[in-house]
């Protein structure tokens, strides 16, 4: 039996490891392992503003991966969370009853729908915020060079 609350926390809080779908999906999903990929570059872009500050281009491409890969996880666990017990049941138990305990939405469940709103929307912002202020002080320090 797939619980619902571990598989919403388990998103939230390794989901950018894919440990939600190896959970739900088993060691041989696809998704499960290509999830480490992006959360593994966008640690690379920290790693390079770390090592030569925030005028590296490249890192303003590579951080985002890491931010757009937490906010989806964080997604994920509040579909998983908001998910009704019949349609939980249908999806990852189909041998139990439509009213099985693994799929009800208990207080846990609700925590980790309401954390994963919080930190998904605050990642994905952030995210968002940082690439486009670097894109756009890039823009204005390249007009200065043309203008002198």
């Amino acid at each position: 039996m797939k619980n619902k609350t571990l598989a919403a926390w388990l998103a939230f809080i390794g989901g950018p490891l894919g440990l939600h779908r190896f959970y739900l999906h088993g060691l041989g999903d696809l998704w499960g392992w290509a999830l480490p990929i992006p959360t593994a570059i966008g640690l690379y872009g920290i790693q390079r503003v770390q090592q030569f500050g925030l005028d590296d281009k490249l890192s303003w491409a590579l951080i985002p991966l890491l931010g757009f890969t937490i906010a989806g996880c964080a997604l994920t666990a509040i579909v998983y969370g908001l998910s009704s017990p019949e349609k939980w049941n249908a999806w990852h138990n189909p041998q139990a009853a439509p009213d099985a305990p693994a799929g009800r939405t208990s207080w846990p469940t609700i925590f980790a729908v309401v954390l994963s709103l919080l930190v998904g929307t605050t990642v994905l912002m952030s995210s968002i915020v940082f690439s486009f202020q670097r894109y756009f002080e890039y823009q204005i320090e390249e007009g200065r060079k043309i203008s002198q």
